[in-house]
């Protein structure tokens, strides 16, 4: 069963700024697009960022220019760069396959954005 362990979460205040990271399996991390989810209490879980095995990045409207995905293929770790936060982004973050999920989450990571 493929892990994915997130890390990186925390309070922070409006407009701040929190880099997330993610490590799996380097069988699954080189091979694929990866990306990064978010669920809020209450909501159904979104994609946030993409990237391809290549580096080509995705966002959806709702973090277009305020998120950054990037990757390490040497150390098989995924990155989420966050920036000018809102309460609007509270929610558990977790990382995945990017274009279909695999159905193993793992625990996720909190982000807290209030003042």
């Amino acid at each position: 069963q493929v892990q994915f362990v997130e890390s990186g979460g925390g309070l922070v205040q409006p407009g701040g700024s929190l880099r997330l990271s993610c490590s799996t399996a380097r069988s699954i991390f080189r091979l694929y697009t990866m990306g990064w989810f978010r669920q809020a209490s209450g909501k159904e879980r979104e994609l946030v960022a993409a990237i391809t095995k290549d580096g080509t990045t995705s966002y959806p409207d709702p973090t277009r220019g305020r998120f950054t995905v990037s990757r390490d293929n040497g150390e098989n770790l995924l990155y989420l760069q966050m920036n000018d936060l809102q309460p609007k982004d509270t929610a558990v973050y977790y990382c995945n396959l990017g274009d279909i999920p695999l159905n193993s989450w793992g625990r996720g990571t909190q982000v807290i954005v209030s003042s």
